[in-house]
């Protein structure tokens, strides 16, 4: 034995270490609390990607299968009507993934250039003896919107649309947060002062001559609240994430729901083409009172051909309730998990640290076997001002989890948002609260990558087309139904990079 005056982290008694093995076991002790919390976390971590991966299969499968049943029925029931528009359609289901998947669209604007080009379109296939050009299609646009000729389908697949598909894309990508957030702060290296504190609960004994003696319950909790101070204040943060991710899956249901909506795309498109062909003379006329008489085509046909007017009929399939179970599932697991951050002391101590089962004479407390005697720290930076088994500087939070925490109230921002029907970046331009897209408040790797749009010619889209997008109906229907102002995840994140700078200086 030595006397122990060389040692610089355990107490200086009678000892088994030399100086060089203090310093390889203080290495060792954190190497081993850095293992145990990659391992503790990733039991968290998988849980929350399995959930992604559940969720994103099934939404992409509800919208593969929406439009294979449109390929299915469309052809013999329109004939062509549809085949000569095939590629429009599967346009707007590419549009419709790419928006889901994060892509910076705006879906009202998507499905707005839709209906119109489709009207265009349309409206010169049923007449190929006129000559229609830009300027009289304009003027058909124009004369559209009170005509309505695709009846209420087109406001009613924006109106359900907007919230659906924000509601399913806003949930999967906050599944990923979630799990971005774990494994980014699971990789946060422990401070030297921790280092310390850890080689002292675990090895000291043993030089000490003591290797029986497992760390006292509370000792151990105060070097680990010590350690995972800054990860703790994840906690209120983190709550607030999952409570609005389990909140919004209620948006999952009912006839304007994702389950609904993104897999019955194409009823509202055969709706839609039900209507143009039962008001396409009624249309004509209109458009010819309102527009003029169009030349007649020199190199059409000599009469107006006759499309065969076939009217579909959809029956709705009801769900087949793996939706059901996948919700199920993951609003028990994002409950279990809310207290993690917190609760992750107490875990490590029981489940790696060979924490004693009692605090008593039998224990080591850091200097010997018997009792300890401190109080536990409560959770967070702020709260280990007075901890007695680790030296933590409150005033200065690491930055990787305070960006973190960030990522967490943008997220959230989002999350809450999107139950009321907005995507944050594009909700002043929608004309009912309903906004759609992605915008910078995202993290890069959930928003994908940003779509350009690009119209079908050079003239300015048709918007003005679409029945239901008037700026009256817009202001009527905000005055209606107002929503909660919602904080701007830029605004949020300058809040991030203040935070050091306004944080409490000798609390």
């Amino acid at each position: 034995m030595l006397a122990g005056e060389h040692l610089r982290i355990c107490p200086q008694g009678y000892t088994c270490c030399t100086s060089e093995m203090e310093e390889n076991l203080a290495n060792r002790s954190r190497a081993e609390l850095e293992t145990a919390l990659l391992e503790g976390t990733r039991a968290l971590q998988a849980t929350l990607a399995a959930q992604q991966r559940g969720f994103d299969d099934h939404f992409q499968r509800l919208l593969n299968d929406s439009e294979r049943a449109l390929q299915e029925a469309f052809p013999g029931a329109f004939g062509e009507l549809y085949t000569q528009n095939a590629k429009a359609f599967r346009d707007l289901y590419a549009e419709l993934r790419l928006y889901y998947g994060g892509a910076n669209l705006h879906l009202q604007e998507t499905l707005a250039e839709f209906w119109a080009r489709l009207l265009e379109r349309l409206f010169r296939q049923l007449h190929p003896q006129l000559l229609l050009p830009d300027d009289y299609l304009d003027c058909l646009g124009k004369q559209a919107e009170p005509l309505r000729p695709f009846g209420e389908a087109p406001r009613e697949l924006r109106l359900r649309a907007t919230r659906a598909f924000v509601a399913a894309r806003t949930f999967v990508q906050g599944l990923g947060v979630a799990g971005d957030v774990v494994r980014k702060v699971a990789k946060v290296p422990l401070s030297p002062e921790c280092s310390r504190a850890v080689m002292k609960l675990v090895y000291c004994a043993h030089c000490l001559g003591v290797p029986g003696a497992r760390p006292c319950p509370d000792y151990c909790r105060n070097v680990l609240k010590g350690c995972l101070a800054n990860q703790a204040d994840l906690d209120a943060e983190w709550r607030n994430l999952l409570d609005s991710m389990v909140l919004i899956t209620d948006k999952f249901w009912g006839p304007s729901g994702a389950e609904s909506v993104v897999g019955g795309v194409h009823y509202w498109l055969a709706e839609a083409i039900n209507a143009l062909q039962d008001n396409s003379d009624t249309l004509t006329a209109k458009v010819i009172q309102g527009c003029g008489n169009p030349k007649v085509n020199p190199q059409g046909p000599g009469t107006e051909e006759k499309w065969p007017r076939g009217k579909l009929a959809l029956q709705e399939r009801p769900p087949a309730g793996t939706l059901q179970k996948l919700v199920s599932e993951a609003k028990a697991q994002l409950r279990d998990a809310q207290d993690f951050w917190i609760s992750l002391p107490g875990t490590l101590c029981s489940e790696k640290l060979a924490m004693s089962s009692a605090s008593d004479e039998r224990c080591w407390n850091g200097m010997a076997k018997g009792r300890y005697l401190p109080e536990v720290m409560g959770d967070g930076l702020a709260n280990q001002i007075n901890n007695p088994e680790v030296e933590v500087d409150i005033t200065k939070p690491d930055m990787t989890i305070r960006q973190q925490i960030m990522q967490l109230k943008i997220m959230t921002n989002r999350l809450r948002g999107a139950y009321n029907g907005n995507d944050l970046d594009f909700q002043d331009a929608s004309d009912d609260g309903s906004g759609s897209g992605s915008g910078e408040g995202c993290p890069d790797e959930m928003c994908g990558r940003k779509v350009g749009r690009k119209s079908a010619s050079s003239r300015t889209p048709l918007t003005h087309a679409l029945p239901g997008l008037s700026e009256r109906e817009g202001q009527q229907t905000s005055a209606a139904a107002p929503t909660p102002p919602q904080a701007s995840p830029l605004l949020l994140l300058g809040l991030a990079l203040a935070l050091p700078a306004a944080a409490p200086r000798g609390r």
